[in-house]
């Protein structure tokens, strides 16, 4: 019997009708709903720091398309840029710095590397770390939601959580996990959560978190509806599973395992939900970890590239100087994709299993 020749595979062609407009637009749309929980949760002025940020982005878009002469404006990247630089602001913030921070990211992040497609780092991560280091007070100050203003009337602190703990164990305040220290300082809670906490054991702290009742940045409080716009990215197949998954469970993982060991508590005594539910994990696991352009293009290359930004933001939480990393963390990521990508090699369309057999009795 004749053996063939040619050993045809699938084609390698593209059938879907995702454009980047369309794309840009789709997370911006996956984003809302946490958006809108902020505004809720922080007042009215969350909504102006979000209407600087996205504005700043769309008018510096605008200059470089005019200069450039490329029409870039209605894609919906610099609106999307903007609105991650919103979200990533507390909503206390004075309104110039979340506008220096999306001219930085669109002027120096994106088109100083030739516009989208273009740039090394994610944009609105760069404006962030930008600003968080040009204005440190202010980027660190939080005011709690109005679902727990009750409890703690015009509370305005930097005292989040994750940097009450870092502050415990900068002062030798050792022996106590994250929940008892909350305790000690009277960081407030919802009476739902403490609810939910008698009847399943879970911190208070952790439900809040999850649901939305924490002080923190505008988009990133809310773990629940950050979930939910993950979700339906990952049904309308925008973005996959390796890079959150492993990002988030590298961190929490890793918080479970060795945790402890700053507040010489030993090994096994961290907490895995707590860690991954707080600070900005979830928003930047599921909304820029992901960015096409800046993590690496194989899946095996993305498990990678969660793993790296897991073990760094961990690495800067529990030991560095920062409490809150995952901007960092996933900076230093997009550096690294280029030689992810260049060592993690996609395998070519057509090299299947039975093409590479052929070629092994064409030898013989």
């Amino acid at each position: 019997m004749n053996k063939p020749s040619l050993t045809v595979s699938a084609s390698p062609h593209i059938h879907a009708k995702a454009d980047t407009a369309s794309i840009m637009w789709s997370v911006s749309l996956a984003l809302a709903p946490a958006t809108l929980w902020g505004i809720y949760a922080f007042g009215l002025r969350s909504l102006l720091v979000l209407g600087v940020s996205i504005l700043g982005a769309m008018l510096s878009e605008y200059l470089l398309g005019r200069m450039s002469g490329e029409s870039t404006l209605w894609d919906g990247s610099a609106f999307l840029t903007g609105l991650l630089v919103g979200v990533n602001m507390p909503p206390t913030i004075p309104l110039y710095i979340p506008v220096v921070a999306s001219v930085f990211a669109i002027f120096v992040a994106k088109w100083t590397f030739g516009g989208l497609g273009a740039n090394w780092v994610n944009p609105a991560l760069a404006g962030r770390v930008f600003v968080f280091f040009s204005f440190t007070t202010p980027m660190s100050s939080y005011k709690l939601p109005r679902t727990i203003a009750s409890i703690a009337p015009d509370a305005l602190s930097s005292a989040t959580p994750l940097s009450l703990t870092k502050t415990a164990i900068a002062s030798g305040q050792l022996g106590l996990d994250t929940k008892a220290l909350l305790a000690q300082g009277g960081y407030p809670a919802t009476g739902f959560a403490q609810g939910i906490s008698s009847l399943t054991g879970f911190s208070a702290y952790s439900v809040d978190t999850f649901l939305g009742n924490v002080g923190g940045c505008i988009g990133e409080v809310s773990a629940l509806l950050l979930l939910v716009g993950g979700i339906y990215m990952l049904i309308r197949k925008i973005i996959t599973w390796h890079v959150p998954l492993t990002y988030l469970g590298s961190v929490g993982l890793l918080s479970w395992v060795f945790g402890g060991l700053p507040s010489e508590l030993g090994l096994f005594a961290g907490s895995f939900f707590p860690s991954i539910f707080s600070g900005g994990l979830m928003l930047g696991a599921l909304f820029m970890a992901t960015d096409y352009v800046t993590s690496p293009i194989t899946r095996k290359g993305q498990i990678i590239f969660g793993l790296g930004c897991g073990f760094f933001t961990f690495l800067f939480r529990f030991f560095g100087s920062m409490p809150e990393a995952v901007s960092v963390s996933i900076l230093l990521m997009n550096i690294v994709t280029p030689t992810i990508d260049r060592y993690i090699v996609p395998r070519k369309f057509g090299d299947t299993r039975e093409y590479r057999k052929q070629l092994k009795e064409e030898k013989v």
